[in-house]
């Protein structure tokens, strides 16, 4: 047997709602194989594991028929659930590993990830000898070897953008979750780079929700009540936006993914890989009910663009698997008034009917998205004239007693007086 430690590899068991799906192994130079069990891609009551995985979808026999090998970067469908940023900065510095290396983070954060899914270390002589004969023989005489053990020293001191952490509240109180432990809020702190984001956070999601939006629980948290957090550095700001996490119910996890993982694109081709027409038309066509998250999906997207949402791009769409099968949209996360804080900015983050641009796009660029998407505009269009509608009648008001920092409010108020004819809002009634 080969000593070279190249072709040394860890192993991590891949499961989803308790139920194999395959093997993750990593080499020492960063090649990473996934391997799909038998036993998962053989049974046709399957839980989806991503969408291309899914009985209906083309395609998914043969796809999962082959190893999906990387370098560095793992398969798109994990690669999207490990964080990005300051966080992903603050994580590899606690395991001294380069940021890039995502086979290790996905090891350190496998029991409490986004969605169903768990990845778990596995000891040499419990891998599988056909899984090293059959997937990894093609580099050598691959060997399964032992983790190293993982330190994780608790001192970071990251200047930068907002934070985010997954935490279990007890009483009122808020901690990191640890273990077994699964978060069941996304507390996100105050950013160093800009001012009042909890705020802003809070009203966007908040007038989102007045014309039908579907959202989770949120609510604003003073900065006293989260326990344990890592040494980072905070604004002189009081409070942290606090959002339900709809892929856990009483702990129990319910599967999810983004429209990243969806389309099989890695989270810096996020704004550029798809337009609006591709998430519409997947709705339509995968969802549980097609009509009702594409309904749903098209009041969203009239609402980006009224909150002067600059930022909902493919990873702030996602499907949920309730049922741990079909997909439906999930409710609607990351809505924040972003021009305010990014000087000129005029557009959206994908293309909708062939244009980005807030202060151009009219009712005629939806007809054209819908007619795109193959979803009939006789059941969009009353939608966006219900969200339209609402706003006009309940947001001035609304916006005048929500917590948003006041320049901010001003800023949105004149980003409604600049919108085209059709979906201009009058700041006061």
């Amino acid at each position: 047997m080969s000593t070279d430690t190249n072709d040394e590899v860890n192993v991590l068991r891949l499961t989803l709602h308790g139920e194999l799906v395959g093997y993750l192994a990593g080499f020492k130079n960063g090649r990473n194989v996934l391997s799909i069990a038998d036993v998962f891609k053989d049974n046709p009551e399957r839980s989806t594991f991503s969408l291309i995985t899914h009985p209906r979808f083309p395609n998914a026999a043969r796809l999962m028929a082959e190893p999906w090998a990387r370098n560095q970067r793992l398969h798109p469908v994990l690669s999207n659930l490990l964080p990005e940023g300051s966080l992903r900065e603050l994580i590899a510095q606690g395991l001294k590993v380069h940021v890039d290396n995502e086979f290790h983070m996905l090891t350190y954060l496998g029991e409490d990830l986004p969605g169903a899914i768990e990845a778990t270390p596995m000891e040499p002589e419990d891998v599988p000898g056909h899984l090293l004969d059959r997937v990894l023989n093609t580099h050598g005489k691959a060997r399964a070897v032992k983790f190293d053990k993982v330190t994780r020293e608790n001192r970071f001191s990251l200047a930068g953008v907002q934070m985010k952490f997954s935490m279990k509240e007890k009483d009122g109180r808020y901690n990191l979750s640890k273990g077994d432990v699964l978060g069941d809020w996304i507390i996100k702190t105050p950013s160093t780079k800009h001012k009042f984001v909890p705020l802003n956070e809070y009203t966007a999601m908040s007038l989102a929700g007045l014309v039908g939006v579907e959202i989770p629980e949120i609510k604003l948290v003073a900065l006293e009540k989260l326990d344990n957090l890592p040494q980072i550095n905070l604004p002189d700001e009081k409070q942290a936006f606090a959002i339900k996490r709809f892929d856990r119910e009483e702990d129990q996890r319910i599967h999810m993914e983004d429209f990243a993982q969806i389309l099989v694109k890695y989270p810096h081709e996020k704004y550029n890989a798809a337009n609006y027409e591709n998430i519409g038309q997947v709705i339509y066509d995968y969802s549980g009910d097609g009509l009702a998250d594409a309904q749903q999906f098209a009041r969203r997207l009239l609402v980006n663009i009224l909150l002067a949402n600059g930022d909902a791009h493919l990873k702030n769409w996602s499907f949920l698997y309730p049922d741990k099968i079909t997909p439906r949209l999930s409710p609607a996360y990351d809505i924040v008034t972003t021009n305010v804080y990014i000087e000129n900015e005029t557009r959206f983050a994908l293309n909708l009917g062939k244009t980005k641009e807030w202060y151009a796009v009219t009712l005629a660029h939806f007809k054209k998205w819908a007619d795109q998407s193959g979803i009939p505009w006789r059941v969009i269009k009353p939608h966006l004239d219900d969200t339209l509608s609402k706003a006009r009648e309940l947001w001035p008001e609304a916006l005048d007693a929500l917590p948003m920092d006041d320049a901010h409010k001003d800023g949105l108020r004149t980003h409604w007086s600049r919108l085209q004819d059709d979906f201009k809002i009058e700041a006061t009634k």
